[in-house]
Formats: C-alpha cells, sequence, structure tokens
C-alpha cells in the first residue's frame, strides 16, 4: 500500500503552519508594558474606595416568574470578596437572609456575610416570633438588621394597581402599633441587632426612631432616605427631617446607583446631612449585564463625589466605618 504521499502532505501541512506563526508580529516593548501596567487614576481611587467598604443592602431575592427579578447571585457575592469588598449584608423582600448568611460563611470563612429580616407579608407581617427566632436560634447569630415593611407599606399599597390590596400596619392613629412596639422591643434587648426603616413614609420613620432611642435602641438605618417608592422618587425624606432623624441617632442610607439621578439631588442632600451621619450602600456600576464594584465605574464615582466637595475622609466614613459601626466590627 502506497502511504507516502499522505505523509508528504503532512509535513507539508507542517511547514506551513510553522511559516505562518513565525510570520505572525509579536507583541511590541509598549503593548507588554500595557499589560502589566497599574491600574489607571480613576480605577485606582475606585479600588481604594472598595477595598474595605461594607454594603449594608445586597439583594438576593430570587427572580420571581413574573415581574422584578435578577437580583445578586452567589457569584457576585464572591466578586464582591474578590475586588476587596470587607462584608455584605444580604437582605431578601420575602424570605429571612439569616440561614442564607450562616451557610454562605462556612463556604467563605474570612468573608463576613450577615443577613436580615423585612416586615413584609410574606415574612407574616409585623411578626416578632420571625424576630426573635432569626436574633436567637440561628449559629453565630448573623441576622442582625430589621427591616420595616418595603413593597408592603400601607402608602405604596395606595400607589399600586391595586390601591386595596393588604398592607403591613406600621402606626395607626398616629400611633406605632402595639405589635410595632413589641418589634422595637425586641431589637432593644440586643444590642446588636439594627433598626432599619424599610419603604415607611418620613412621618412614620421619625415615630419609629423617636420611640426606638426612648427604647434604647441605638443602631438605626432611615432605609433609602431619599427614595420613595415605587418609582425611586427623590421625595422621601427631606433635608430637615434627615438630620432630625440622625439627631435620635440614625444612619441616612444613600444608593451608589442613584446618587446622580434627578440632577444629583440626593449628592447634594448628603452633604447637607453630612457623611458622619450617613453611609452608601448598592455598589451597582452596572445593571444589564449586572456588574458590581467594577474599578473604572467606582473612580467615576469618585470623581463625581470629589467634584462635590466629598473627601477621601468622607468617602470612606460612609462606605466603611459608619457600616462596621452598625454591624459592631472593628472600625478601620
Amino acid at each position: 500500500m502506497n502511504t507516502w504521499k499522505p505523509r508528504i502532505a503532512s509535513i507539508a501541512l507542517f511547514v506551513v503552519g510553522v511559516a505562518l506563526l513565525s510570520s505572525r508580529p509579536t507583541p511590541s516593548a509598549g503593548a507588554a508594558a500595557a499589560a502589566q501596567a497599574p491600574p489607571s487614576q480613576g480605577a485606582a481611587d475606585g479600588i481604594r474606595v472598595v477595598k474595605g467598604a461594607i454594603d449594608m443592602h445586597f439583594h438576593m431575592d430570587a427572580p420571581a416568574v413574573a415581574g422584578r427579578g435578577g437580583q445578586a447571585s452567589i457569584a457576585l457575592v464572591r466578586a464582591a470578596q474578590a475586588r476587596g469588598v470587607r462584608g455584605l449584608m444580604l437582605k431578601n423582600h420575602y424570605e429571612s437572609t439569616a440561614t442564607l448568611a450562616y451557610h454562605l460563611r462556612l463556604e467563605m470563612p474570612d468573608f463576613p456575610l450577615f443577613g436580615g429580616i423585612v416586615m413584609n407579608r410574606a415574612n407574616g407581617g409585623m411578626n416578632p416570633a420571625a424576630v426573635e427566632y432569626m436574633a436567637n436560634h440561628i449559629a453565630g447569630s448573623p441576622g442582625r438588621i430589621v427591616w420595616m415593611p418595603a413593597g408592603d407599606t400601607e402608602s405604596e399599597a395606595k400607589v399600586s394597581d391595586n390601591p386595596k390590596r393588604p398592607f403591613v400596619t406600621v402606626t395607626k392613629n398616629g400611633q406605632l402599633t402595639p405589635e410595632t412596639k413589641e418589634v422595637l422591643g425586641l431589637i432593644a434587648k440586643d444590642h446588636r441587632l439594627i433598626l432599619a426603616s424599610g419603604h415607611v413614609p418620613a412621618s412614620e420613620v421619625l415615630l419609629l426612631f423617636t420611640e426606638a432611642k426612648r427604647m434604647g435602641i441605638t443602631h438605626m438605618i432611615a432605609t433609602h432616605a431619599m427614595d420613595f417608592f415605587p418609582g425611586d422618587k427623590p421625595v422621601k425624606m427631606t433635608v430637615p427631617e434627615m438630620q432630625q432623624a440622625a439627631k435620635l441617632g440614625a444612619l441616612m442610607e444613600f444608593d451608589m446607583r442613584n446618587m446622580f439621578n434627578d440632577g444629583a439631588v440626593r449628592a447634594d442632600a448628603l452633604r447637607a446631612v453630612g457623611s458622619e451621619n450617613a453611609f452608601i450602600s448598592e455598589f451597582w456600576t452596572k445593571n444589564n449585564p449586572r456588574e458590581y464594584a467594577e474599578p473604572n465605574a467606582m473612580g467615576e464615582f469618585v470623581k463625581k463625589m470629589k467634584a462635590k466637595g466629598f473627601t477621601d475622609h468622607d468617602l470612606d466614613t460612609m462606605f466603611k466605618t459608619n457600616p462596621a459601626k452598625l454591624l459592631e466590627l472593628p472600625v478601620p
């Protein structure tokens, strides 16, 4: 059998391949240097702010059959850790995240992860039993925040497509309900627990914080302090209302994702409230696909904040120091 012709053809193909490879241009010294170059100044600023930051509002709601979905995933938890984030507060409007935090801690033991519960209808409404369980019956005590209703408030129900739908009552006739006071009492018994206002309107926020201070609660958050839902409209709390809440001991939450929307009114309000009375959460730099704490985009955010008069110290206070104090972690 004559086999020399296929062999010659194979040898010829090999020779041509080597010639083609040797003819490819080699990377220039400039390209090689660029590949090893340090990050740009903007990216470096973003990396500096992210390193050691704590995100107190990291949504992990499961995607819904219909409607809103696409929240954070376990892969994005790992991405946050890889980019230098110090820790995360996991949130879900419809389920407690304390057990989720417990299990993720087993996989990422060097990454502080915490959870909480929202007083929404899916969680039993204003549910003292659920708060007590979260606080006292999960190993390692990962459950830290009790959010007031978010999505199930009376004000949100009234402006929804179904204004007669059920809602969770926080106040009645201008007073906190007995169930609300019972929940506050449980928070007051445990110095690690944090009261967050959820989506309730400003008048109820101030009632909550006034009673919470009277009970001795020291960790309080005005959730999305300026944002009224639905629609993320910046009309929830005015600057004087936020200043009043700060005097009661609460920290104002501002989101990185919408800080410069609506003519940057949130950034201007934050300047008036003061970095010592606030923190920044939700480090989303892109939505489709989701991108978390991307260095260049974070650097651009830092640049815009500095143009508004915020210093590195202000940014560190809001990204690192104040969240650490809320969680009773060592302050950097």
